[in-house]
């Protein structure tokens, strides 16, 4: 596994259909090092932090294979690296083979994978199209955000490394599948509410979930 890409950016207003979004969903490559941070990489920024960034969305990684899947499907856009909103495009790095609180490392900083990207209107924004929100939701090719560990440098061409598999075996792709088409699958919630470093709001959600069939 690989990082290929760093993309980093700042919060920027962009007019879109009259009306003026704060985002900071546009990125852009970097060649140099930079240091990642408990919040977020140096040079880089959320706009709206109640739905982004925070601790367990510090920092969000995207494969560069999902990219193939997208150029098929949208065969009149250009899709550089980082237009998903991503700060790492990697490579090998799949929602269905990394656990929930799975720790890797990059560089120098050990990152804990903490859940799939919801995406937001801002998306829409991002491609000036809104039907990529529900066609991105519907490829579950989500991405995976990521809490950090223990702080360090990264750059591309780092190495993407496995230091620990969660136990509870519940994927990024699990998650997606939970909350989209596999309601019922009781088994699976009932693991993910053990996953440690699963965010409070996904675990309340199936919580919630399995309350409805405890009635």
């Amino acid at each position: 596994m690989k990082l290929i890409s760093l993309n980093i950016g700042l919060p920027r207003q962009v007019n879109f259909k009259g009306e003026v979004v704060n985002t900071g969903i546009f990125k852009e490559p970097i060649q140099r090092r930079v240091k990642l941070r408990k919040l977020n990489l140096d040079g880089d920024k959320q706009a709206d932090l109640i739905v982004h960034g925070g601790i367990d969305k510090a920092v969000y990684s995207y494969a560069k294979e999902h990219y193939e899947f997208w150029r098929q499907d949208l065969q009149d856009m250009s899709l550089p690296w980082g237009m998903f909103g991503e700060n790492f495009t990697t490579e090998g790095l799949f929602e269905e083979s990394v656990n929930i609180g799975d720790t890797l490392q990059i560089g120098t900083a050990r990152v804990i994978s903490t859940q799939p990207r919801m995406p937001c209107y801002k998306l829409g924004v991002k491609f000036g199209r809104m039907d990529i929100i529900k066609r991105f939701l519907a490829s579950g090719l989500t991405g995976i955000y990521f809490k950090v560990l223990q702080e360090g440098e990264v750059g591309a061409g780092d190495e993407i490394k496995l230091i620990n598999r969660d136990q509870n075996n519940v994927t990024v792709r699990d998650i997606v599948r939970l909350y989209t088409v596999d309601r019922e699958d009781v088994r699976t919630m009932e693991r993910a509410i053990k996953v440690k470093d699963l965010p409070n709001g996904w675990r309340f959600h199936f919580i919630e979930q399995l309350g409805h069939f405890k009635k």
